[in-house]
């Protein structure tokens, strides 16, 4: 049983790897986050996004699978979370026009830039993950699968393909953030202000492709 679980473990991660590497409105937002709040930016996302996951495991395993395949509701969440994304993204694009954005080069903030507290970094996690239709079609497709297989090894299954899974998420977002919180010397506040600008946009074009893609019909992996 052991070989089986370890196998499960690392098919999880690595099919949670590729889905990582993917861009999307996780990577965009991290790249954001990390350049305000630096390399431990990657974690927070990753535990806000990691609790979501738990969470959508677990009703999962108490038959949601249906419910989540239903065609109306992939077409709900994927014009909701379209919203939100054009939401952040506006945000962040106002922000940085005002000039209302700076870069964090060291651990002690400076005095007119308000930093976010911890919580919203672990929040902003869950909510950019909800609010990418894909993210849900495929626990509810793919990860709905996998996890079935996994439930049959019982509880130590379903830990190894969940443990996998969510080390993928932290290994790649905590790599992209210390990436981006180690060039942050190298990069003017001109730059910063472009950047948040373009990952703003980024967003923005995102939610308009999620609520486009709503009303065509039904999303598919």
């Amino acid at each position: 049983m052991a070989v089986e679980l370890f196998a499960l473990f690392s098919t999880a991660f690595l099919v949670g790897l590729s889905g990582a590497l993917m861009p999307g409105p996780l990577l965009t937002v991290t790249v954001e986050e990390s350049t305000r709040r630096g390399s431990g930016a990657g974690p927070l996302l990753v535990l806000g996004h990691g609790i979501l996951e738990l969470m959508v495991v677990i009703l999962l395993l108490f038959g949601l699978g249906g419910f989540l395949t239903h065609p109306g509701v992939g077409r709900l969440v994927a014009v909701v979370g379209g919203v939100v994304l054009i939401w952040m993204g506006q945000g962040m694009i106002k922000g940085a026009r005002a000039g209302e954005v700076q870069l964090q080069l060291t651990g002690d903030a400076p005095a007119n830039l308000t930093v976010r507290p911890v919580w919203r970094a672990v929040a902003t996690g869950g909510v950019i993950s909800l609010a990418n239709p894909y993210w849900l079609l495929w626990w509810a497709t793919i990860g709905a699968a996998f996890l079935t297989q996994a439930a049959r090894l019982g509880a130590a299954g379903v830990v190894s393909f969940f443990s996998g899974h969510i080390l993928s998420d932290l290994g790649w977002y905590s790599l992209v953030a210390a990436g981006v919180a180690a060039g942050r010397r190298f990069i003017s506040q001109r730059f910063y202000r472009y950047l948040i600008m373009a990952c703003g946009i980024f967003l923005l074009v995102l939610g308009f492709l999620f609520i486009l893609a709503g009303y065509r019909g039904p999303l598919s992996v």
